[in-house]
């Protein structure tokens, strides 16, 4: 369709994240229908977060505008002119270098994700906390702190994504990329493995106990349900026999499209109503202001798995609570149950 319309010359711009030679396939396609068409295929991968694409658009951190022809980088030179921005911010690269640069940057982040998810579990056995072996790590200029909080895995329709299409690309040219693979087989083990964490906070069964999971979404800000760590989760709790009563401020809509034989509540003091464990599974703003004491008040049994470390220890447990972080050190009894369950 686009081929046949082109008159003169036409820049023809691929924003999504597609696998390396998607730009030289269309190039191909529109060349074969439209013979005499002049243009130029770019690839313009976008960095937007979910949650925040307004704001990234306006200040990006970089621009990658990957073009064979000249004449595509001052067309897309003028295109971005309105946002002023500095020469460094902008990077004109091949076609080819465009693509493999938006799903390789995805994939490092992933990776940070699985490795401070992995120091977490460490913490846990060797007794240090994660939280300060994050934040020490992170003042290193040569890391950073993005990407360091630990939690039941990444999921959201971009880092799982990139990360597979950049093992398929490997693939194809026959290179083994054994740090990404490492890193897709850390994160799917994880979010396995924190409906087991909650089975073990639960004295090693969950059957027959109202379990209340606060927070659907992948991450909080968005209602993306997509590869959710709260999915694999309640098919763990529902499979061993837990009722799953679950909350999110934004996600509900796009949950109930997803999940089934659980009880949707009206907010989160609903959802812990008469249940025997809460587990926070994702960072809402909303959960950081919750009133603990009458959280825990409502409970049959006062036990917080906080899969997003969103409160203190000390602060959940002067509420009455037992309290369960990530990579803060495992009560012994928990360790046993944690290490039995696996």
């Amino acid at each position: 369709m686009i081929a046949a319309a082109l008159r003169g010359f036409t820049v023809i711009v691929t924003k999504s994240t597609v696998p390396v030679g998607t730009g030289d396939e269309v190039e191909r396609i529109v060349a074969r229908v439209n013979p005499g068409a002049e243009f130029c295929v770019v690839s313009n991968p976008e960095f937007l977060r979910e949650g925040a694409a307004v704001e990234d658009f306006r200040h990006p951190d970089r621009i990658v505008i990957g073009a064979e022809d000249m004449r595509a980088r001052v067309v897309m030179d003028k295109v971005y002119a309105p946002l002023q921005l500095r020469d460094e911010q902008v990077l004109f690269t091949g076609r080819r270098t465009a693509e493999v640069i938006k799903c390789a940057s995805n994939a490092y982040l992933a990776m940070k994700v699985s490795f401070i998810n992995e120091i977490a579990d460490l913490c846990e056995k060797a007794g240090g906390d994660v939280l300060d072996v994050a934040k020490a790590i992170g003042l290193d200029p040569r890391i950073g702190p993005d990407y360091l909080e630990p939690g039941p895995g990444f999921g959201g329709s971009c880092l799982p994504k990139d990360t597979l299409a950049l093992l398929k690309t490997a693939q194809d040219h026959d290179v083994s990329l054994r740090l990404v693979e490492a890193t897709v087989a850390v994160n799917e083990a994880r979010k396995r493995a924190m409906g087991r964490r909650v089975i073990a906070a639960c004295g090693g069964s969950v059957r027959g106990k109202t379990i209340a999971v606060l927070g659907l979404t992948f991450k909080a800000g968005t209602d993306d349900m997509r590869e959710a760590p709260s999915l694999a989760i309640i098919r763990t709790l529902l499979d061993f026999g837990a009722r799953v009563r679950v909350y999110d401020p934004v996600g509900m809509p796009s949950a109930r499209k997803l999940v089934s034989d659980v009880e949707f509540a009206a907010d989160a003091y609903a959802a812990v109503r008469d249940s025997d464990c809460a587990v926070v599974v994702t960072g809402w703003n909303e959960f950081r202001l919750l009133d603990l004491a009458r959280l825990g008040a409502s409970m049959r049994s006062a036990l917080l798995v906080d899969l997003r470390n969103l409160f203190a220890a000390e602060e959940a447990e002067r509420a009455g609570f037992v309290y369960s972080g990530i990579g803060r050190g495992l009560p012994a009894k928990e360790r046993r149950q944690l290490d039995a369950a696996e």
